[in-house]
């Protein structure tokens, strides 16, 4: 299933939950008119159609075969643009903190 495909079948099944018909016209409505959707609305659709129950819905309603041709071109997108963001910098060369060049301490 394509990208578009896939937001407009998450459109479809968001009757019920403004949020994320909202999300998911944003992003069927992006892809239409310029063939590309920023990750950050993919994401936050993600996120809102777990948390109201969709994606267990969809899970339920769905073979497991047509529930991975909806979910993983929405994730596959999410999962090559967003950035990897890391929550720590590493620790400067020859610093306390390096594992390369830390002490060794006698147990």
């Amino acid at each position: 299933m394509e990208l578009r495909d896939a937001t407009l079948m998450m459109l479809t099944e968001s009757a019920g939950h403004p949020e994320l018909e909202r999300l998911a016209r944003l992003a069927f409505d992006s892809l239409s008119d310029r063939g590309e959707v920023h990750y950050g609305i993919l994401d936050e659709m993600i996120g809102e159609a777990s948390g109201c129950g969709v994606l267990r819905a969809l899970r339920s309603k769905y073979s497991p075969v047509a529930y991975e041709a909806l979910i993983m071109p929405i994730l596959q997108e999410i999962g090559e643009s967003k950035p990897i963001m890391s929550g720590r910098r590493p620790p400067e060369p020859g610093s306390p903190d390096d594992p390369l060049t830390a002490p060794i301490w006698p147990g």
